[in-house]
């Protein structure tokens, strides 16, 4: 899990060459990432079928799929078992590495489906900061700043949130590409998963320095004016050194953000219903109608 663009592709394909298995069926490169996706084509149809029946997508900066009530009961319970159709095609293996964006936005969904699959789930959250995952978005995606930025804060806080409950190990990409066998090691031992079965001289082969393309430094900035990215960029960081998760200063920011974009939604949707009721009334149309009412007040008073 994580937000888009911080390294969960490299990460899954190193956790595969460590011995964990991978599904069947996997999305491949292209020239946005040229080493693989290492996403099962199924998920990724799955989970956007679920996400777009709720008018959103990967992409969506709204907190919407995340509020109550969103999934009645019954498509919840159907959501439920369509994922664990999938699961049971998984191979039988000690460990099996699952990675799809979508699931970040599901994840009540897919931990229950494995749940009831027999599956015991355990994270691994990748951590890039702020700049360099959005500019990534920007060069692989043409995602612009002005979406990237909330995309990376809400993925970057639901990762965190919604697996507190849960085993977990925080991966900062820098220190992956820095030192693979030391992160691999923090994973094992964070996890409780064998992962000694490893085929060395393919990982080092694949994770080359030209894998940090958008490598950035200095200070985070703040686009909304508040200090909301340079507390969670500090504190997953913080994490990813194996440093106690400050969860307090991450569930301010995660109030902050749901009050704010709760308003900012319903104020855009409102005027997207009026501006294509104004398209409609043409400008001299709106010109007769004030013309006939001053006429009707004989244009005296205010409609003098």
């Amino acid at each position: 899990m994580g937000a888009p663009r911080s390294g969960t592709s490299a990460l899954t394909r190193v956790l595969s060459l460590c011995g964990a298995a991978l599904p069947a069926k996997m999305a491949g490169a292209d020239r946005n990432n040229q080493r693989g996706y290492w996403e099962p084509r199924e998920s990724i149809h799955l989970n956007n079928k679920i996400v777009r029946r709720h008018n959103s997508t990967a992409f969506d900066p709204t907190l919407r799929l995340q509020e109550d009530g969103e999934f009645d009961g019954e498509e919840k319970a159907a959501c439920i078992a369509e994922i664990g159709k999938f699961l049971s095609t998984l191979p039988a293996a000690p460990v099996v590495v699952i990675k799809d964006g979508h699931v970040t936005l599901l994840s009540d969904l897919w931990f229950e489906a494995a749940r009831r699959a027999g599956f015991d789930v355990a994270i691994v959250i990748a951590v890039r900061r702020p700049q360099e995952s959005i500019a990534s978005g920007t060069a692989a995606f043409h995602i612009p700043p002005e979406l990237g930025s909330p995309v990376w804060l809400k993925y970057s806080l639901l990762s965190e949130r919604v697996t507190r409950e849960l085993p977990r190990v925080f991966v900062d990409y820098a220190h992956l590409l820095e030192d693979w066998r030391r992160e691999v090691k923090r994973i094992s031992v964070a996890l409780g998963i064998d992962l000694n079965n490893r085929d060395e001289s393919a990982i080092d082969d694949f994770l080359t320095p030209d894998l940090h393309r958008q490598s950035r430094t200095g200070p985070v900035e703040e686009p909304f004016g508040t200090d909301w990215f340079s507390v969670v960029d500090e504190t997953l960081r913080a994490a990813a050194r194996d440093e106690p998760v400050n969860q307090a200063a991450l569930d301010r920011v995660f109030e902050g953000y749901r009050t704010s974009e709760r308003g900012f939604r319903a104020a855009f949707e409102t005027y997207q219903r009026l501006y294509k009721i104004n398209r409609v009334i043409r400008p001299s149309l709106l010109k007769l109608r004030h013309e006939i009412v001053a006429i009707a007040h004989r244009r005296r008073g205010t409609w003098a």
